[in-house]
């Protein structure tokens, strides 16, 4: 292709890196915006950060993406925002526009009343995680969260379980330090709670830890941590259920939160306007779904309720889409209803955001990847867990729209060109993808020498 095709892409991260490194191969301009200062997305606030070699792989993948010549970097641009989708479909002239804008969005807690105690006793998962791995930063002004024992963690898959060891490794260490014991967060990621005691020549027991507890609505069989069976063969959905019930049960020895399946939530429990609980509905599983069990409920009494059932895109303005998604022309290049160059990529077109969603659909993640990605089977499988998303194939078909698209005029392309400096200068960009980079990373907790 010639030098005047230019792409915008929304979002930097694991799809839109994916979609800048096609494009740019073929010679094509691209114009990054992304809605933070780093392109990384949830690779830096939604993967716990003891996950430091993951997180410092997949970002490392992103830069060498992002920091190519034909690739025009703009942070701090929100869609609906900073600049509006009309303005760039209207407007700016590109030869296609693609949305990789994720899911940041927590899927909403479907319990009559529960939004009012926000920030008051309920949290949803993407904000807290974001607090987790931000707070032993001096210079973090965010919102701040409260750990609390005896917690409640609604949901089921591998985000869940991220979020009970949070709970469990930070309310351990809180613990421990009202003895004058100090150990940091890493470390009891790594040697596990009982471990971590005994290092510290501590007796648990004494802590009085009741621990936190996740509740699912289903079995823990059917607890999305492997992929599904791929037919009915009885050995096959046996040797599936048997690898994610070992997963859970290595978890729970080395975290010591408890799991309570076929439980879905139904009621608040409020006394004296504050949240003090839920009332759980229990469940039998029937044909694959979670059935009520008429008058069969269970009040649950908890100082902390988080909810992590999942994280959908966030509607742009503009945009027509669902409560979880965009609605699209095609779903299988992603092209949007009603544009002829606009396409969605990754959790956009899926509406799902957690880290399965995130692979190749169907791709297989062994079950030595998800338990050493869990922390409960070091064995260096981690650097196999890639996030890459695998859209080749869904970026061909707007591949072929550019190619058979006319190139822009000079006029328009030297616009284009002009407007990204302006946005660039109004986020104090200034074209130094590096340096940017490294003036903005936020303080490692590895690189912080006293226990945090």
């Amino acid at each position: 292709m010639g030098n005047n095709y230019c792409v915008a892409v929304f979002g930097g991260a694991v799809a839109g890196s994916e979609a800048v490194e096609q494009m740019t191969s073929k010679g094509v301009h691209v114009v990054v915006f992304d809605q933070n200062k780093l392109p990384y997305g949830k690779i830096e606030s939604g993967l716990p950060k003891w996950h430091v070699k993951l997180r410092d792989k997949q970002e490392q993948k992103i830069d060498q993406k992002l920091d190519q010549p034909l690739v025009h970097y703009i942070p701090n641009c929100r869609l609906g925002q900073d600049i509006s989708f009309q303005q760039i479909t209207g407007e700016w002239g590109f030869n296609a526009v693609l949305l990789a804008t994720g899911a940041w969005m927590d899927r909403p807690l479907p319990v009559p009343g529960i939004e009012q105690f926000l920030g008051k006793g309920f949290y949803y998962q993407n904000p807290f995680v974001q607090w987790f791995n931000l707070c032993h930063d001096p210079s973090y002004d965010g919102p701040q969260f409260k750990i609390q024992d005896n917690a409640v963690v609604i949901g089921g898959g591998l985000a869940s379980i991220d979020v009970a060891k949070i709970l469990m490794i930070e309310n351990f260490r809180n613990s421990v330090a009202k003895i004058g014991k100090q150990i940091d967060t890493i470390t009891v990621e790594r040697l596990g709670i009982k471990a971590a005691a005994e290092q510290l020549n501590v007796n648990l027991s004494e802590l009085n830890m009741k621990g936190c507890t996740i509740y699912y609505r289903r079995r823990i069989i059917d607890m999305p941590l492997s992929p599904d069976p791929q037919s009915d063969d009885p050995e096959e959905i046996k040797k599936v259920h048997n690898v994610r019930e070992k997963i859970v049960n290595l978890a729970r020895e080395k975290f010591l939160f408890n799991i309570v399946d076929c439980h879905s939530p139904k009621e608040l429990i409020e006394e004296n306007d504050e949240l003090k609980g839920l009332v759980f509905q229990k469940n039998k599983i029937e044909n694959g779904k979670a059935v009520p069990l008429e008058g069969s409920l269970e009040f649950v009494y908890s100082p902390l309720i988080i909810s992590s059932i999942g994280s959908i895109p966030e509607m742009i303005p503009g945009i027509k889409g669902s409560i979880e998604k965009f609605d699209l022309e095609d779903g299988e290049s992603g092209k949007l209803a009603g544009y002829e160059n606009v396409f969605a990529l990754g959790n956009a077109i899926t509406g799902k955001g957690n880290i399965k969603e995130s692979q190749q659909h169907g791709r297989k993640v062994s079950e030595s990847i998800i338990r050493d990605y869990l922390g409960v089977d070091r064995q260096e499988h981690e650097s196999e867990y890639d996030f890459k998303n695998e859209i080749t194939d869904q970026l061909k078909p707007v591949t072929q729209f550019i190619e058979q698209s006319e190139a822009i005029d000079d006029k328009v392309f030297s616009k284009i060109l002009e407007n990204v400096k302006q946005l660039q200068l109004k986020a104090g960009y200034n074209g130094n993808y590096q340096k940017w980079i490294q003036q903005h990373l936020p303080l490692r907790m590895e690189n912080i020498k006293t226990p945090l």
